[in-house]
């Protein structure tokens, strides 16, 4: 490690005054700034109030619902009718007829619902209801005015409106009220994601799907086996799979269409924008005004204005797309122009070219892989976008997923269109970012 002298400092400070005396704004303007951004956090938290929405915040029905995302559940309802209790199925996923091994009836008419291992379980007649807890019977009283909570009631046992909830965590709870018991019991997986309970396939596993696929006896006399079980998934009433992969196809057309229609229409008009290809200061401000227009509108607002103009459907969303691609890629294409390298463009003019020429040879060859980037740039963007703009009811599979979300029942169903999202905004990522690197000469990552 070298040291310096004395006099090679004094040197170096007179040489280079800048680095060694700063001035005292120089020296402050790191604190200062980190003091102002601390300020303007500080601020945003009391301005948009993020302690009260977060002690508002309903974190229980959060967690239920990203349960539904994983698992499904099974509601039984237990109704208390002329001293018997008469079991009822809410949306059942168990057939139409089911008759589960974690309810048992009793020859006097009770029942015994289990949930998770037999020390939850609950145990219900037409006169009283005991919720058994880690092992430990509570008899929870029932009277005109609703059920009660017993007097040494456990920490998972609450009471509210005259009905007493006994959770028992994410296997699922049981709610006791003067005229029924309602049970939720939640299961892990999708039990009909590839066949509903109408279908013949419905609880084969594996080897029976294969078994009954390559069998010579068919069910269906109008096409073999293999070929009902693609239809049967198909046409999966609950999961709509076919419906759903043509509005994902509808979304990927929005967004390919879109991004196409707007770099054709976006490389002239950036060629008129450009100040060194087009001397006409008025024609340029107008054309990079034009641009302004269209992006400072959110894809959006666009997508709203096309919805009432033509009716839902992907032409709202394609024009959508259009419209802000229009203007986003004219500002970058006019940007990329004004800063070529006018070398190339005069050695192409010396030799007597036209002035199409000039732009053809001179110009295109050094911002048409900048061009193209972009442009597979927004098309991988618009892949998502041309989702939310769905939603407002531009087509595609945002619409599918919005209208899921509304039943606030079919969660599990958000988070299969939500994967299948995913899966192609990957792949088109990859496939952009391949196609980007080859233009530019670098290996893909």
């Amino acid at each position: 490690m070298a040291v310096i002298t004395a006099e090679e400092a004094v040197s170096l400070k007179s040489r280079y005054p800048q680095v060694f005396h700063r001035p005292l704004h120089q020296k402050l303007l790191a604190p200062i700034a980190a003091v102002a951004v601390a300020a303007y956090l500080v601020f945003c938290f009391f301005f948009f109030n993020i302690a009260g929405v977060i002690s508002d915040a309903n974190w229980e029905r959060a967690g239920t619902y990203i349960a539904d995302w994983y698992s499904w559940e099974a509601n039984p309802r237990f109704r208390f009718k002329d001293d018997q209790v008469e079991i009822e199925w809410t949306r059942s996923l168990l057939g139409d007829n089911p008759d589960p091994d974690w309810i048992a009836r009793a020859d006097d008419g009770s029942y015994t619902v289990t949930l998770g291992n037999p020390g939850n379980r609950v145990e219900i007649t037409a006169t009283h209801v005991v919720a058994v807890v880690n092992g430990r019977p509570y008899d929870v009283p029932i009277t005109e005015a609703g059920a009660e909570l017993p007097a040494d009631a456990p920490s998972n046992m609450s009471l509210k409106n005259g009905r007493v909830t006994v959770d028992y965590g994410f296997v699922g709870l049981a709610e006791i009220r003067n005229s029924q018991v309602f049970v939720r019991h939640r299961f892990l997986g999708w039990p009909n994601f590839f066949f509903d309970t109408n279908s013949p396939f419905f609880g084969m596993d594996m080897e029976q799907l294969w078994t009954s696929a390559s069998s010579a006896e068919q069910i269906d006399a109008r096409m073999p086996n293999w070929q009902l079980m693609l239809v049967e998934f198909l046409y999966n009433s609950e999961w709509q799979h076919l419906d759903t992969f043509n509005k994902l196809l509808q979304t990927i057309v929005m967004a390919f269409v879109g991004t196409l229609f707007a770099a054709m229409v976006a490389f002239p008009l950036s060629f008129l924008a450009a100040r060194n290809i087009t001397p006409n200061p008025i024609g340029n401000w107008f054309m990079k005004r034009f641009f302004d227009l269209l992006r400072s509108v959110d894809m959006l607002i666009w997508a709203l204005f096309f919805v009432r103009g033509f009716g839902p459907g992907p032409i709202p969303g394609i024009a959508a797309i259009f419209f802000t691609d229009t203007g986003t890629l004219g500002k970058t294409n006019t940007e990329a122009l004004e800063n070529i390298d006018d070398k190339q463009r005069e050695g192409v003019r010396s030799v007597g070219a036209s002035a199409a020429n000039v732009q053809r040879y001179g110009v295109v060859p050094q911002v048409l892989p900048v061009f193209i980037s972009q442009a597979l740039y927004f098309w991988e963007s618009n892949t998502r976008s041309a989702t939310i703009i769905g939603a407002v009811g531009a087509g595609g599979i945002g619409l599918k997923l919005i209208e899921a979300m509304r039943t606030n029942q079919d969660w599990e169903n958000v988070a299969y269109m939500v994967i299948l999202i995913l899966i192609v905004v990957f792949v088109f990522d990859n496939i952009s970012n391949a196609l980007r690197s080859r233009l530019i000469g670098q290996p893909a990552h």
